[in-house]
Parts: structure tokens; C-alpha cells; sequence
């Protein structure tokens, strides 16, 4: 937030609304209706995310790309109340909501707030005017929830750094052109204390991905292979060997972009296939002849209730954290709710849609996406680090409870016994 003489020259949020508002009416171009014939790849394939790079590139020239990142670094220097009113305006309106995670909400945030000014000025400008997608290099095949327990390895050779390893479940990673790389660089350091974070260009000679196909037939998962990849010192965010610091300021962006309660995010944020819950239930309970069902009625009304909640916990939460009347690690309360009520909805929608929530036309997703969220519900308990982790997070933390035993404190990474 800027000095109070800074505050007092931002535009009026009504002022705002109403320029944006007649912006978005004349330049962006109608979302397309769901009418249950949508592709099966449309979220995944290159023209979506060079259709994402133009939109984002429309709004820049608009002036209304990256509207809460200051102005020196592309955005447009407003505050989340702008972003909200912006946010109401565009529905109904295409936008580019592919950057919103993890670019935008995430890896963008992290850059802000731990990289070096030149960090700052090359890769925020250039992901608010379209031209660089980021991604997360985090997990590792061997660690699972244990973010600090990363192997891939990191060492100094001169003005660069070579890697080696491995590194999973990288969403987007074939359509990004840089990554937040998490490196063990001192292994006889304690293992939070020997890691240091690294802005990787992704598309470079040493890095091979692969990508992921999943029950549910999507490929938005990569997996990464570092064979001798130099990184220069210059792409160090943060310190050398400091880097849990980072990645504990990553996760936090990214347990509150989860969670709802990001500024950054531009759009409403919709379901893979651009539906909310709850407009999806009631699309498909008339489609099937259910929608004077009592009980199916209720389960909708449950699912909307449900929103509304978190809507409001958002609020709360996010409220809390920006006047420091609750800690940064609040944002795993939003995100445990935000997991679990994903698992709830996913459960009401596969109730109300029975047979049709499984099959559809072939070549084409239609009311099989409910299907398809369902058996892939359990990610959103998971991603930005698991509910157990999220509980945990707000026992010790928010709660003050006491910490978990960890057997592995203060030795040595290299003495520490790792699975096999």
C-alpha cells in the first residue's frame, strides 16, 4: 500500500467500475455459453494458452492488466476493492483466467514480495503485459507433503548453479517460460536450512518434461528432469541456502489463492469446464427433468449455502490478515474450507446428475465433467499443501498449540534417513 498521498491520487472504486465496465463492453469479447459440447481438451491444448496470452495482452493495453501490482513493475497500482469491482464487471466476458494460477496469484506474488528489483522489473512487467506465463517447480517424486525434504540438488559452479533432479506435479509446465525452483544447496545443513530458491527458465538445454495423463483423461500435470541445467546466481530469489523462506512466502500466496481470498486474481474463478458448482447442478437437475425434486433442491441449496459461507470466511480471513488483527497463516483456514467444500459439492453434483454425470456424447466433456471432477476430488485436498498440513498449520500457528514432533530437527541433511 502506498503513502496516504499516493492512496488519496487512486481513482474512485465507482469511478473505476464504471470505466471499466464500458471498457470491458466495447473490447472484450462474450464468454462462450455451456451447452454441454465443449472439447474434451479445451482448457489443456497450445490455443487456449495463446488465446489466454491475447486477452491478457487486451487488458494490458487497456490499462486494466495486474491491477494490485504497483505501477513501476507494469500493474496499475489500485487496491483489491478495485480488483472485486473489476471482477463483477468481467463475468459473463471472456478473460484470461489460464495466467490466474499459478502466475498471477502465486508465483507473481513471491517475485513482489522476496526477489531483487531487477527480478521484479523484467518478470512481473512482462507477465502483466502477456508475454511470460510462471510456474512451480516444488514437489519431488520421493518427498510427498514434505516440501523441505527436496533432493534435487543445486551446486555452485562460478556464476552459475548446475541442477540436477527431479521435480512432479508442476501444473502447466509445458506452456510456462519460467518456474520457482526449489534446490538443496547445503547438505550439511538442517534440511530447511540448505535450500535455496531459483527462477528457472524452463526451456533450455538439460530440462525434459513430461506430461501427466490423468484418470480423468487431463494433462495439466508435468513431471521435470534436470540433467547438468545451469541456473546464473543472478536468478537466486531471494538468499543462497534461504530459500525456505521463499518457498514459506510462496505457499502462503499460494494456500490463499487456493483458498479464494487472492487479489491478484482477475475473473471469477470457474470450475475446469467454466461452470460454478452450483450453476451446474441446476443446469443439469432441469436437463434431467429433477429440478421440482425436493431432495435435489435441498442439496443444491446446500451447495449454495456453502459458497455464500466461504464467500463470507474469505472475507473474514483475508480482512484479518491485511490489518494484521490475524497472522499470514490464516490463509490455511480458507484453504481447508475451500478443500473440504470442493469435496462436498463434488459429491451433490455426482447425487443430482447420477447417470448423466458419467456419460456424454463422444469427443465431447459435457455432463461427464461431474464425473470427472468426482474422481479426481480428492486434488483439491491436496494441492498448495494438503488439508492435514493446512490443520496443522492452524494448530501451531493461528491456535498456539504445540508443535509436532519431527525426528529429523537440526541434523544434518545428508544424516537424515529418506525414503526409498
Amino acid at each position: 500500500m502506498g503513502s496516504p498521498t499516493e492512496i488519496d491520487a487512486i481513482e474512485d472504486v465507482e469511478s473505476f467500475r464504471s470505466r471499466a465496465k464500458n471498457w470491458i463492453a466495447a473490447n472484450l469479447p462474450l464468454a462462450k455459453p455451456v451447452t454441454g459440447d465443449e472439447p474434451e481438451s479445451e482448457d489443456y491444448d497450445e490455443a487456449a494458452w495463446e488465446r489466454a496470452s491475447e486477452l491478457q495482452k487486451l487488458l494490458y493495453s487497456g490499462g486494466f492488466a495486474g491491477l494490485c501490482y504497483p505501477k513501476e513493475y507494469g500493474g496499475q497500482g489500485l487496491t483489491p476493492a478495485h480488483q472485486n469491482a473489476f471482477n463483477e464487471e468481467v463475468v459473463g466476458y471472456e478473460m484470461p483466467q489460464l495466467l490466474n494460477s499459478p502466475t498471477f496469484s502465486i508465483c507473481g506474488p513471491t517475485i513482489l514480495d522476496m526477489g531483487t528489483e531487477e527480478q521484479k522489473k523484467q518478470h512481473l512487467s512482462a507477465m502483466i503485459r502477456g508475454e511470460e506465463a510462471l510456474v512451480q517447480f516444488l514437489s519431488e517424486p520421493s518427498c510427498g507433503s514434505d516440501l523441505a525434504g527436496v533432493v534435487t540438488r543445486a551446486t555452485r559452479d562460478g556464476d552459475v548453479f548446475i541442477l540436477n533432479g527431479s521435480k512432479i506435479w508442476s501444473s502447466w509446465a509445458y506452456a510456462a517460460d519460467y518456474a520457482l525452483c526449489l534446490a538443496r544447496t547445503d547438505w550439511d545443513a538442517p534440511k530447511h536450512r540448505g535450500l535455496t530458491m531459483f527462477l528457472l527458465k524452463v526451456h533450455q538445454p538439460g530440462i525434459e518434461i513430461r506430461r501427466i495423463r490423468q484418470v480423468n483423461g487431463n494433462e495439466e500435470f508435468c513431471q521435470e528432469f534436470f540433467d547438468n541445467v545451469e541456473v546464473p546466481v543472478a536468478n537466486v530469489v531471494g538468499e543462497i541456502n534461504g530459500g525456505w523462506e521463499v518457498a514459506s512466502r510462496q505457499m502462503f500466496h499460494e494456500r490463499n489463492s487456493v483458498g479464494g481470498g487472492s487479489q491478484y486474481v482477475s475473473g471469477k474463478l470457474m470450475g475446469p469446464k467454466r461452470r460454478s458448482p452450483t450453476e451446474g447442478m441446476i443446469d443439469i437437475a432441469r436437463r434431467t427433468g429433477r429440478s421440482e425434486d425436493r431432495h435435489v433442491r435441498e442439496l443444491i441449496a446446500e451447495s449454495h449455502a456453502m459458497g455464500k459461507v466461504q464467500q463470507h470466511l474469505v472475507e473474514r480471513v483475508v480482512t484479518g490478515m491485511r490489518t494484521e488483527s490475524l497472522p499470514a497463516s490464516s490463509a490455511s483456514i480458507i484453504r481447508l474450507f475451500s478443500g473440504l467444500g470442493h469435496l462436498r459439492q463434488t459429491e451433490i453434483a455426482l447425487e443430482i446428475g447420477g447417470s448423466h454425470g458419467i456419460v456424454s456424447l463422444a469427443g465431447t466433456i459435457g455432463d461427464r465433467a461431474i464425473g470427472e471432477t468426482f474422481i479426481t476430488r480428492q486434488a483439491a485436498c491436496m494441492g498448495g499443501g494438503t488439508t492435514e498440513i493446512a490443520r496443522n498449520i492452524i494448530a501451531e500457528r493461528v491456535l498456539g498449540m504445540p508443535r509436532e514432533y519431527s525426528a529429523d530437527r537440526d541434523l544434518p541433511y545428508k544424516d537424515v534417513r529418506r525414503g526409498r
